[in-house]
């Protein structure tokens, strides 16, 4: 038992009951908002709510509608209808608490409301037969609450959240369905799964839209974790919460799109998720437009059981991120992010001065007020410290009792309220009531339709009905506004100036995430994924030439998650890989003006907040490139790519790396001969389809799997015969001299300690020999009486003498001739490939190099098989379906 005594603000502000005095704006405005008993689990903590699993169920839950915004006002259960008869809710026993309802949003007209909600479990049923989240809608004018998809199986097809109304009528949401990405799953030959996130924890949720009545539902986001809390910008364009959870990412930002998911861009949040207000990084949750235009989100780690946290104010006008302005902006520091109303909220789980905040909505009425759910700052009496026949009481705090080292927070108490800040007063709604939280909160009120950002800013109807999009990079030097090529791209395009071997970026690879299955679709051990599993599994689409300036044009798949990479003459990765997923819808044709580094904070991904390309492009038109092929003809502004794409077709990424010398001018200086790094060069089994090495389109892949195409490198036969073929005078073949089995069945240490058979690891018999050898440190090897032993060494202390064994005393320990022994340990042998990519691997390529011990033993077809297959993360399978099941 306990007792509250007295209710206060924050600071300054005025409590006001909502009766006391006249509302003509707010007052006659319907208001609804959603009500739940307060979750404990069995240590009597409130049940954990995390950003990563939005499908959560958590009955207890209601949609309430207040005809006014009044604590007098008569609030009306909206949601129980759905399960329940008006006798049973009339009764208002405990089976009304047995469903969830979350995500509430209203029509720009006011007269609807927009929600998820899941019905009650079914006893004894099965997970996979319980019900899922589906999308309803309430109608003020009608009084009517209806399921938005009607048939049962189809609503229950995926986990839908998160809804809103889009200018058009439609609605977008939040799924797990992922109709696009199983639809392309077939074609890519595999079965049809909804994906799990990167964690490989949930199902990833992302968005869709769908018509009024629940039809044509089209996928529109493919990230690989949670897209997820949509709202509709006054432009017309969806911004919605991301997960990045790609390797080292893990936040949540703000991103942005127009309604077919076309021109998606990170708006803002990146760099911003390291606060003093917490120890754990925060993210962007519950977003809302406000009428200046800045942002109100949610601040909140990713896993809280406070139900609550606090809310800012985001300047993304401005800003990127919470330091950084737009690149026109560059003289603002900042901060973007303000309190949306108090200032001593905190989220780092001490007893918060300034309370907790679960749900905020704007007001669009002019008064800039803001309708939101709090919980006041309350702590236990510490006075009543052990004295347990006392009724425990509740004080509100103050400087003293935060003060107090023994003052202990009392239990949540959320209420409703209206916060002025012209008047700085709040205006109580709801009175709070314990073991009660608000957790979505709205006004019925009208406001302006947004805008409509149906389709990419620039479209071509011929790629769409082709299934492509298309991308541009003005040029991957371009660094943030900085040419960071070593010449600069006026001499770098100048083949006179810069010879065709001085560019460094000579390939992009584009790169496609591949979606994994549960465990139910396709159990597969860890070791699929080789020695890291931070790349998960990845296919390549293929390659494109990047222009001396640095530029690129080409086609890409739409509706597929991808990823590009930047390539010296090799084939190898020089860049950081992009750990950010991109994405482009039929027709797109999108432009970025270069690259950028992970951790740099400069602004990115946004094309308004970025600096001007460093790349003007031509001066003029009609003519060519200086010193360049004349038949390659100029329009104004155009770069590289931009004219080879107008004059020889743009192209789309091929499996094989091509290289053809189009610049230079024959009439200056001779081109360089052109060549190729095909796949039908290689011996062994090739990592595309037959049909896809004679006709390579958008639907093939290179999928490299060790044990099927990287293990065939090492037996190729390589044996080199005199010119008559007769007599054999080597065998480079890998396997002959990597292996420890000699001739006449004899032993034999592996050439290099390296052992490259394909035979089952006696460290991890889930993988080959070879795998172990090349990706993990080994321990040197002997021969000792004709068996292959570890080496073992004397060990020495740091100043060179023999370190000898010691018993417990510290006495040495002698052998049977009253020797001391020494202590001794194996040698090292390090990994001659890495995970890192095929520059991090140099141990293992520089033996192949020109003049080296093994100089042209690899084919330049073979040496970029392996050399994209570690780039990509050197995985053992990269198609979950070739891994043996666990």
């Amino acid at each position: 038992m306990f007792l509250c005594l007295g209710l206060f603000g924050c600071g300054d502000d005025s409590i006001l009951l909502s009766d006391q005095e006249a509302d003509p704006v707010v007052i006659d405005v319907p208001i609804a908002y959603i009500k739940r008993i307060a979750p404990y689990d069995d240590e009597q903590l409130l049940v954990e709510q995390s950003i990563t699993r939005p499908a959560d169920f958590i009955p207890g839950a209601s949609l309430y509608i207040k005809s006014r915004a009044a604590v007098s006002a008569t609030e009306t259960n909206i949601s129980a209808a759905a399960f329940f008869s008006e006798e049973q809710i009339a009764a208002n026993g405990p089976e009304l608490d047995t469903y969830d309802v979350k995500d509430v949003n209203v029509s720009y007209d006011g007269e609807r409301l927009i929600f998820a909600m899941r019905a009650p479990e079914i006893e004894d049923a099965d997970d996979d037969e319980q019900p899922t989240w589906n999308i309803w809608e309430y109608d003020l004018t009608s009084d009517t609450l209806r399921r938005i998809i009607v048939s049962d199986l189809d609503a229950e097809f995926g986990e839908d959240t998160s809804p809103v109304y889009l200018p058009d009528g439609r609605i977008v949401f939040s799924s797990t369905r992922q109709q696009a990405n199983q639809a392309i799953l077939l074609d890519e030959g595999k079965p049809q799964y909804q994906a799990i996130d990167e964690d490989r924890n949930q199902t990833a949720s992302v968005l869709h839209v769908m018509d009024a009545d629940g039809e044509n539902i089209q996928q529109i986001s493919f990230n690989q974790s949670h897209d997820l809390d949509p709202t509709i910008l006054s432009s017309g364009k969806i911004l919605f919460s991301r997960w990045d959870n790609a390797v080292t990412n893990n936040t949540v930002n703000l991103y942005q799109m127009n309604t077919d998911g076309s021109d998606l861009e990170i708006v803002y949040g990146r760099h911003s998720h390291i606060s003093s207000r917490s120890d754990l990084a925060l993210h962007f949750t519950q977003l809302a437009e406000q009428p200046d235009g800045q942002v109100l989100a949610m601040l909140r780690p990713f896993s809280t059981n406070q139900w609550g946290a606090d809310f800012i104010n985001i300047d993304v006008a401005n800003y990127i991120d919470d330091t950084m302005p737009i690149a026109s902006q560059s003289g603002l520091i900042g901060p973007a992010q303000t309190p949306a109303i108090f200032d001593n909220v905190l989220i780092n789980g001490d007893i918060s001065p300034g309370g907790s905040f679960s749900a905020m909505y704007p007001l669009w009425d002019g008064s800039e007020r803001i309708l939101f759910s709090w919980s006041q700052c309350r702590v236990y009496d510490p006075e009543q410290e052990g004295n347990t026949d006392e009724e425990l009481q509740i004080l509100p705090c103050d400087d003293s009792l935060l003060e107090n080292p023994v003052v202990e927070a009392a239990p949540l108490l959320y209420g409703l309220w209206m916060y002025d800040p012209i008047d700085n007063t709040q205006l109580v709604i709801n009175v709070p009531e314990e073991e009660l939280i608000y957790t979505d909160l709205v006004a019925m009120q009208p406001r302006a339709f947004p805008g409509n950002a149906l389709i990419a800013d620039e479209y071509d109807q011929d790629l769409a009905l082709e299934g492509l999009g298309r991308v541009h990079i003005r040029s991957v030097y371009d660094f943030a506004g900085i040419d960071t090529s070593p010449q600069g791209i006026t001499a770098l395009s100048d083949p006179t100036q810069t010879p065709v071997a001085d560019r460094p970026a000579r390939f992009l690879r584009v790169v496609k995430a591949v979606s994994l299955p549960d465990d139910e679709v396709r159990d597969f051990d860890n070791s699929a994924f080789g020695r890291s599993s931070a790349q998960l599994m990845r296919e390549i689409i293929g390659y494109v030439p990047i222009e001396p300036d640095g530029s690129v044009l080409f086609n890409v798949p739409a509706n597929v998650p991808l990823s590009f990479s930047l390539l010296d003459q090799d084939g190898q990765r020089i860049s950081e890989r992009h750990q950010n997923w991109l994405q482009f819808v039929p027709g797109e044709v999108k432009t970025c003006n270069g690259c950028h580094t992970q951790n740099s904070e400069m602004p990115h991904g946004r094309l308004d907040a970025e600096a001007d390309s460093i790349n003007l492009g031509a001066t003029s038109s009609g003519g060519g490139f200086p010193n360049t092929n004349p038949a390659l003809f100029t329009d104004v502004g155009d770069t590289m790519a931009q004219t080879a794409g107008r004059v020889l077709g743009v192209s789309y990424p091929s499996a094989d790396i091509v290289y053809e010398d189009i610049w230079t001018d024959p009439d200056i200086q001779t081109p360089v001969a052109s060549f190729s790094y095909a796949y039908s060069d290689l011996q062994s089994t090739l990592p595309i389809s037959s049909s896809c090495a004679l006709i390579w389109n958008s639907l093939c892949r290179i999928e490299i799997n060790f044990p099927d195409h990287i293990q065939p490198i090492f037996s190729v036969d390589r044996q080199v015969y005199s010119e008559d073929g007769v007599n054999l005078l080597e065998d480079r073949t890998c396997v002959s001299c990597h292996t420890p089995d000699g001739v006449d069945d004899l032993a034999q240490v592996p050439a290099a300690q390296l052992d490259l058979r394909g035979v089952a690891s006696t460290d991890d018999p889930d993988v080959f020999t070879s795998y172990r050898e090349l990706m993990f440190t080994d321990s040197e090897q002997e021969l000792s009486d004709g068996v292959l032993i570890n080496r073992l060494v004397e060990v020495t202390d740091n100043d060179g003498n023999i370190v000898y064994e010691v018993d417990e005393e510290g006495e040495l320990i002698l052998d049977a001739e009253d020797n001391p022994i020494a202590v001794t340990e194996t040698v090292s042998v390090t990994n001659s490939m890495s995970t890192n990519g095929a520059i991090s691997s140099n141990r293992f390529f520089r033996v192949f190099d020109q003049g080296a011990i093994h100089d042209a033993w690899l084919t330049p077809a073979e040496s970029k098989l392996l050399s994209e297959w570690l780039d990509i993360g050197a995985q053992y399978y990269n198609n979950p379906f070739a891994a043996p099941v666990n």
